[in-house]
């Protein structure tokens, strides 16, 4: 009894990279319609504020949720900017020199900066008055910050190496800190339970990050030495933690233990500006080398990120409304640039929800069962599988019992490539898969005549129709990293078959001359990822 004959079994090319991305990817992809603003003095966007939440209802009665406004500091000038339309209101020019420190008081009122002549001045917002200025700084103020349960408290810290507290009604500083040694270019208001005594952080190009209590002597309560300079201290919304970028690392502090919890170190070069996002979930942080990065703020993994074609000074997430969500990412730049990203609406609770379900099967080391859930739930939703239930009946009655074990599935009508290979007409089998466009059996037929050493006798006594498809398979191909070896290879043979008929044909000739450019082009790029590779390699050495 003769043997059946079965069809070629089906070549399938191994599976690509996967592109999806995650829901945390997503969420951060919703960031767009970027608007790039330059600055009008030339200069870098040293410091992006929007004014803070209350502590507590009390220190502001009337205050529903924050204004609808943040400010941009660049140059000698402080913008205010439309938390809503992205537009510019209203331009603070009176100052004598750089501004460094922006703050707006929670209510929207009022506004204190503090300028590089050492000058801290406080603004009405509506008519640009000067309400008050202090110059008991010698140096340039980086730093003012209005209190978030006070609203006649203001600190600042200046390259005096002081941190001062002042009261608005009053002619002079309530407090004076002195410690550091060395310049104080960051400092914050502790939020939590430690609001309302006004407790500040700072740090300070001496590599240390103090925290002071205005009820103690004008000393330290605390001291965390860094091994670096402190470019930006940012309070968690819990009170008890506190980040601090030194170079390019951010350290998590813990003010309860007295130590550092966790050291990230993510960038390239110095970190210059953190952020937070999502309610306090997330972590954004800018730095020199362009790259803005998202962490999360449990396991302080990174979890998106973007580059800026500049260095990156300042930045901040923008939010609104009642619940505070995240609605724009401001961005600064050494190059004078000021960028806003803008949230896209449309299916955010449903990415937010995936988000955080995702973040839930990472932190309990279960990411590849939610991603298997995930695939197959996609899977599902695209075949149309709850039709096909609704159109079948699950009852069980009438189902035919195969007891014999014959295979009772009707075979697969041949096709004509697949009768032309079975009775050894590989050129026609070859014309004929071509013809048919079909990418999976163009591949399997292929690699079929390699098997057989028939590759050679499909392509050979060809005229200048019949061998342009064959041409425009391998200039289509030979650039796909999973089929570079087998276009080779039929290049190869068509190669050594007709080089001898070259310049008999025109058209012939000009696909020739296209598949060389294409190799050449290739080869070009293979080079320079090579050179990209032996660069990255001496990086990770050094």
């Amino acid at each position: 009894m003769a043997a059946p004959v079965l069809p070629l079994q089906q070549v399938k090319l191994p599976a690509l990279p996967s592109t999806r991305l995650t829901p945390e990817q997503q969420y951060w992809k919703t960031f767009k319609n970027p608007l790039l603003i330059p600055s009008p003095a030339n200069g870098p966007v040293n410091l992006i504020t929007q004014p803070s939440a209350p502590s507590s209802a009390s220190a502001f009665p009337s205050l529903t949720q924050p204004p609808d406004v943040f400010t941009v500091t660049t140059g000698a000038r402080v913008q205010i900017y439309s938390i809503r339309t992205r537009k510019l209101l209203r331009t603070i020019t009176r100052f004598d020199d750089t501004v460094r420190g922006t703050d707006v008081r929670p209510d929207g009122r009022v506004l204190v900066a503090g300028d590089d002549t050492g000058a801290v001045q406080v603004f009405d917002v509506n008519s640009r008055a000067i309400l008050k200025t202090w110059k008991e700084h010698k140096q340039p103020a980086w730093v003012t910050k209005f209190s978030p349960s006070d609203p006649t408290c203001v600190f600042s810290a200046s390259d005096d190496r002081t941190v001062r507290l002042w009261d608005l009604p009053s002619e002079n500083s309530l407090k004076t800190f002195v410690g550091h040694t060395d310049y104080v270019r960051s400092g914050a208001f502790m939020p939590g339970s430690l609001a309302s005594s006004n407790m500040i952080v700072s740090g300070s190009y001496d590599r240390t990050v103090r925290l002071w209590d205005p009820r103690v002597e004008s000393r330290s309560v605390m001291t965390f030495k860094m091994g670096a300079p402190i470019e930006s201290v940012l309070p968690m919304p819990t009170g008890t933690t506190v980040l601090a970028s030194a170079d390019n690392k951010i350290a998590v502090l813990d003010i309860v233990a007295g130590r550092p919890m966790h050291m990230i170190q993510s960038h390239q070069k110095t970190v210059t500006s953190l952020a937070l996002a999502s309610n306090g979930e997330r972590l954004l942080s800018g730095a020199l080398d362009g790259h803005m990065k998202v962490f999360e703020t449990t396991g302080w993994n990174v979890v998106s990120g973007s580059k800026y074609p500049s260095p990156i000074l300042s930045l901040r997430t923008i939010t609104s409304g009642a619940a505070q969500e995240d609605k724009h990412i401001a961005v600064g730049m050494q190059s004078g640039l000021l960028s806003i990203k803008t949230r896209l609406s449309g299916q955010q609770k449903i990415r937010d929800r995936e988000r955080k379900k995702e973040m839930e099967a990472l932190l309990e080391g279960k990411l590849e069962d939610h991603d298997r859930k995930v695939a197959k739930k996609n899977k599902l939703r695209g075949s149309g599988w709850e039709k096909r239930l609704r159109g079948r009946d699950f009852l069980g009655e009438g189902v035919e019992i195969i007891i014999d074990g014959q295979d009772r599935k009707k075979r697969k009508r041949e096709q004509g490539w697949e009768s032309d290979i079975r009775k050894g007409k590989y050129p026609s089998a070859l014309d004929r898969v071509l013809e048919s466009g079909d990418r999976t059996a163009q591949l399997t037929l292929i690699t079929a005549l390699r098997h057989r050493s028939a590759l050679r006798a499909s392509l050979q006594n060809r005229d200048e129709v019949s061998l342009q498809p064959i041409l425009q398979w391998i200039h289509k191909n030979i650039a796909e990293p999973r089929l570079v070896q087998l276009s080779v290879e039929v290049a190869m043979n068509v190669l050594d078959i007709y080089s001898a008929n070259l310049g008999q044909s025109a058209q012939i000739d000009k696909m020739i001359e296209r598949l060389h450019r294409r190799v050449r082009n290739e080869v070009e790029m293979a080079q320079q990822a090579y050179q990209t590779k032996g660069m990255l390699d001496m990086l990770k050495a050094s």
